[in-house]
């Protein structure tokens, strides 16, 4: 396996100074006035148990028998077993809910075998560290979060007493972060940093040393690469064309737990954040909320409303979105992004850019040359794009979320940071809105993801 390392710069990073810093410019400020101290956090910044535990060789798991049908606790399931030297064991304490969770069994999608386990993101304690001696970041009895997004292995799903993990996808949860919230963070993070580091070109360098994941994975052989990814990661976007300071980023669906951490990271790098919200329900929350709080605040209850105010208020010129809802929003989204000369020719009723079999592959690929001859404009879907009308100009783009499992240059790189990141106070986890009580809790709480009952945050699945 192929190690990642990245190297340390030294800064000056005064704790509660820096917990209120929110771009480059203010932690360069600190530098220069500050007594210069190590970036890298300390092994007593991390949580860590000290208590002995037995690994037994059955578990209780929730399973998946049937699509459509509610999860079946099963009290004899074995504890999945380690199959290299860069995979650990961790005994599960927290589980994050996630809308996929309840989506995929009721609408028939990403289950690949049945029974099934799912959970995607989790918080344990670490009973066997990895067995290779390259391996010193994690350690028996660390606390950690872990984004499980390779939902193929069962052995590292959430939904059960133990699960595996490799040690590039492992977070280690610093003392500031409670468990619950840890739990919820892992999955939105690793989408965030994607979308905005390889979509859009964003390089986080400047930021605790952060990555710059167009450089990885345009450094390594190609063949590595996913092929169903590989055109997104080597010709997504041009190097005239990446995001930089004081370009704005709009985000439809600016309420979503991937968009509360997208719009740190982009805050971080300087980026101007518009919010398309349901102000009624959220706008009061996310602009009193010091780390989230946007340039601006579209209300998007008419549509046609926020695509003329995100484009009076930006001069036509925003050329990034991310989209959290799906095809319709990222229709709306789409316009707002194009050229006055095709955003008044594009149709005004989503359900129009769905009418013809797409004329895009999957997953998007990089603009026609034709569109190369104007700045070009970039829309990433996080569950969806428009498939017809795609005008000349804008791009589509499609979160290559398997970079972070298949990747380990890729998987370290976002875990060491995202650690430096919380230990810091750079970045804050979601809010935790309700807990249920263990496996036997998990289907009432999917029923209420379900029901629309949670927002402004997310439920967690708490171990006893």
């Amino acid at each position: 396996m192929v190690s990642w390392q990245l190297k340390w710069r030294r800064r000056s990073l005064i704790n509660n100074t820096l917990q209120q810093s929110n771009t480059v410019e203010e932690i360069e400020e600190i530098e220069d006035v500050e007594e210069v101290k190590e970036a890298e956090p300390r092994p007593d910044d991390f949580h860590h148990v000290t208590d002995k535990f037995d690994v037994p060789e059955t578990q209780s798991a929730l399973l998946l028998h049937a699509i459509r049908e509610p999860y079946k606790i099963t009290s004899d399931y074995p504890v999945p077993q380690t199959q290299g030297e860069d995979e650990l064991l961790v005994k599960v304490t927290a589980v994050g809910l996630n809308p996929i969770d309840w989506k995929a069994p009721d609408y028939n999608f990403g289950i690949p075998v049945l029974p099934y386990i799912s959970g995607r993101e989790l918080v344990g304690i670490v009973l066997q560290p990895p067995s290779s001696p390259s391996h010193t970041r994690i350690r028996a009895g660390d606390l950690v979060t872990i984004p499980s997004t390779d939902y193929r292995d069962l052995r590292r799903a959430a939904f059960q007493e133990y699960s595996i993990a490799s040690s590039f996808n492992t977070i280690r949860l610093p003392t500031n972060t409670t468990p619950e919230s840890g739990a919820i963070l892992g999955v939105a993070f690793v989408a965030a940093v994607l979308a905005l580091g390889i979509c859009m070109g964003v390089s986080f360098e400047g930021v605790l040393d952060g990555p710059d994941l167009l450089k990885i994975v345009q450094g390594i052989d190609a063949q590595r690469l996913p092929s169903d990814i590989r055109d997104e990661c080597l010709n997504g976007i041009g190097s005239d064309d990446k995001a930089h300071k004081d370009d704005f980023l709009v985000i439809w669906g600016g309420s979503s737990t991937c968009a509360f951490i997208m719009k740190q990271l982009a805050r971080l790098v300087g980026l101007k954040i518009i919010s398309v919200v349901d102000s009624g329900k959220h706008g009061l929350r996310l602009s009193n909320h010091d780390k989230i709080r946007p340039d601006l605040l579209v209300d998007s209850h008419d549509p046609e409303r926020a695509i003329s105010v995100i484009r009076a208020a930006t001069g036509h010129k925003a050329r990034f979105g991310f989209d959290t809802q799906g095809k319709e929003s990222a229709a709306h989204l789409l316009r707002a992004l194009a050229s006055n000369d095709t955003a008044a020719t594009l149709p005004k009723d989503p359900q129009e850019y769905e009418a013809v079999k797409s004329k895009l592959p999957t997953p998007p690929s990089t603009p026609s040359e034709s569109a190369k001859t104007t700045t070009t404009s970039h829309l990433v879907g996080l569950t969806g794009v428009p498939k017809t009308d795609i005008p000349n100009g804008v791009a589509l783009h499609s979160i290559p979320i398997k970079l972070f499992h298949e990747i380990p240059e890729v998987g370290e790189a976002l875990s060491e940071w995202c650690e430096r990141l919380l230990a810091r106070g750079l970045l804050v986890p979601p809010d935790v809105v309700g807990t249920v009580e263990g496996l036997e809790g998990i289907n009432d709480g999917l029923d209420r993801l379900r029901r629309r009952e949670i927002s402004g945050g997310r439920l967690v699945a708490v171990w006893k």
